[in-house]
């Protein structure tokens, strides 16, 4: 008598095609390569500014007010539309959103090359913001629909790493391209890099979007685009005056946190909302995106004050600063992607507080360094800060994304990316007014003998110190020693800012991350019969 055959475990569900499943990682390729260009162009300003300041036709003589805005233009649009771009890609089609996002970024970036004027320039840096805000959370939803569950922290941590990448590598690649072109080349080179990348995707992105994205509800984008946008604006005001108690800081400030408080108990009542807040009942959610924005407050704070410890105090060149920064992107690099498997060991919370607790103890080290520390010790900072991001973002990301269904995986991305985007605009204004505070009270007492426009110039910051010392010659050079120390102690203070807020961010993980999870199932040895490839994502 025969027995029956006991039934195995259910084979496990796929739910991508076969066809897209088999390109997964050229896929993955295609934006890493579209979002690092995007990634980089948000640093990469930075060491051109000089530049740029300098009269035509070496530069557009522009102003500090009007550099400042170069770089916050592109801020402003980028994080004031990413909520509605990753809705938009959710409803439209993600392939779509990404091809129209990175041929504007590609146009303003062409654009931008050429500005004869610092308006121009302005207005061209925000038309190549509001591309990049359609690429960066397309880029992630994409990803988690060509990848199975299982293969999503691995394929996230990848594409973490190349933010880091982004982030570091845009000094260099500046400063390498200030050292041998015109100061457009740092915008122009983007142009052939999006031709590549629009021939890539049109290739290889499989279409994806929500089956069933309900009717569209343009009271609450409206409101998240004014909430956002009136926010970062107060943000990055309060930064540059160095005083959030002005009315021009205080007032956007207010009114945007009134209209986000608008936007979210408008979404709580609405039968078809644009996101649905009750994800953030869930503990991993709303954790994560809070540490994200704690940690990228804290990041973008040293990234700002650590370019003129080295430029202005060291006097290396903006190459060589760029290339001292590299040890944090090689962190990430290496162990971003394989952050998977000591989160899979050792859970969540446990490697995700640990990073960040390596991050704030290589923030803290710069409050110990001066003009003479042995660049070594800043190489071994730099790489602490880096492995600890690398432990920290691709968890982070899987939690957040993985929180929500794959069908709003474009409102998930752009969650992400929001918070990240506001808590690095927050970490420049707020601990770049904490430096510049600082930095004033510390080298007011030496400027008292200078004619008070001097005085003004050179109290706003180190650069402007050391430019108002050349042009006094060598009576001037009494003022370098003094600059140098007032601008140590800023850093000093900043420093230790920047680590108090990445020890909050650890709480956050701590308290209120979940720990061990079950691990996933490993990949079916076979895979079922191939799907149509017309239901990516679906």
């Amino acid at each position: 008598m025969s027995t029956p055959a006991t039934a195995g475990p259910p084979p496990p569900v796929h739910r991508v095609p076969e066809a897209v499943h088999r390109r997964r990682w050229a896929i993955l390729a295609v934006l890493m390569f579209s979002l690092l260009i995007v990634v980089l162009d948000s640093s990469i300003l930075n060491v051109a500014v000089k530049t740029i300041a300098s009269p035509a036709p070496t530069g557009v003589g522009a102003t500090q007010g009007e550099l400042e805005w170069a770089i916050n233009s592109y801020t402003l649009v980028f994080a004031g539309l990413l909520f509605t771009a990753g809705l938009l890609g959710d409803r439209l089609g993600r392939k779509k959103v990404l091809l129209s996002g990175i041929l504007v970024f590609g146009a303003g970036s062409g654009l931008a090359a050429f500005s004869g004027t610092p308006g121009e320039l302005i207005a061209w840096r925000a038309v190549m913001g509001l591309g990049a805000a359609f690429v960066m959370p397309a880029t992630l939803a994409v990803l988690m629909n060509v990848f199975e569950r299982d293969e999503q922290p691995k394929a996230i941590g990848v594409w973490a790493g190349s933010v880091g990448l982004g982030i570091a590598i845009g000094p260099i690649a500046g400063g390498a391209l200030l050292e041998h072109f015109w100061w457009g080349s740092i915008f122009l080179v983007n142009v052939p890099v999006v031709v590549i990348a629009l021939i890539a995707m049109a290739v290889l992105v499989p279409e994806s979007k929500d089956p069933d994205p309900g009717r569209i509800d343009p009271a609450g984008v409206l409101l998240s685009v004014v909430g956002l946008v009136l926010l970062v604006y107060g943000i990055i005001r309060g930064g540059e005056l160095a005083d959030f108690t002005a009315a021009s800081a205080l007032l956007p400030i207010l009114g945007g946190v009134v209209v986000l408080v608008l936007f979210v108990l408008h979404e709580k009542r609405s039968d078809h909302p644009a996101i649905d807040i009750t994800y953030f009942r869930k503990p991993a959610f709303s954790a994560a995106v809070a540490a994200i924005a704690l940690l990228f407050f804290a990041l973008m704070g040293v990234t700002f004050f650590s370019a003129f410890y080295l430029q202005s105090v060291r006097g290396h060149s903006a190459l060589e600063s760029g290339l001292l920064i590299l040890p944090l992107a090689v962190a990430q690099m290496v162990f971003a992607p394989r952050a998977r498997l000591v989160a899979e060991r050792f859970g969540d919370r446990a490697v995700c507080t640990g990073g960040m607790l390596l991050v704030a103890a290589g923030l803290a080290a710069f409050a110990f360094f001066d003009a003479s520390t042995p660049l070594w010790v800043l190489e071994v900072a730099l790489f602490a800060q880096g492995v600890g991001m690398a432990h920290v973002m691709p968890p982070l990301t899987v939690a957040v994304m993985q929180a929500l269904p794959r069908e709003k995986a474009g409102s998930g991305s752009a969650i992400n990316n929001t918070f990240r985007q506001v808590g690095g605009a927050l970490g420049v204004a707020v601990l770049g007014s904490v430096l510049s505070t600082r930095y004033r009270a510390e080298i007011e007492g030496q400027l008292e003998h200078l004619p008070h426009a001097a005085r003004e110039a050179a109290g706003e910051s180190i650069e402007g110190t050391l430019a108002v010392a050349g042009k006094l010659g060598p009576q001037g050079r009494e003022l370098i020693g003094p600059a140098n120390d007032a601008f140590l102690g800023a850093m000093h203070l900043t420093a230790i800012g920047s680590a108090a807020v990445a020890l909050i961010g650890a709480l956050v993980i701590g308290l209120f991350l979940p720990g061990r999870t079950a691990a996933p199932p490993g990949p079916a040895e076979r895979r079922p019969e191939p799907a149509k490839e017309g239901a990516a994502g679906r």
